[in-house]
């Protein structure tokens, strides 16, 4: 099996902390709250499935945070499992000769 994306692992640590910050909201509440199947959620948790934009945002807005949050909370979760990120691009703010 090969070794799951830290990312995605740190998607599902999030959603879990947040079922539970929430008062221990089961896979099958929050499937039938947000309209995603328990089943997918679970594999979401275990890092094994790749979510779109769309799922993420259902997921986030059901728990109660804006999909930045929940991103950004994977984002820690994943950096604590020991991913890193590219430094942001800096931007030049002097006007350009026209």
């Amino acid at each position: 099996m090969p070794p799951r994306d830290p990312l995605l692992v740190g998607l599902g640590a999030a959603i879990r902390a947040l079922r539970f910050e929430r008062g221990e909201i089961s896979q099958e509440q929050l499937g039938l709250d947000s309209g995603v199947h328990r089943n997918y959620i679970g594999g979401i948790e275990r890092g094994e499935r790749k979510p779109t934009l769309t799922t993420i945002a259902k997921l986030a807005l059901t728990l109660g945070v804006a999909p930045s949050e929940l991103i950004a909370r994977a984002e820690r979760e994943a950096e604590r499992r020991g991913a890193s990120w590219p430094a942001p691009a800096q931007h030049e703010d002097s006007q350009h000769p026209g």
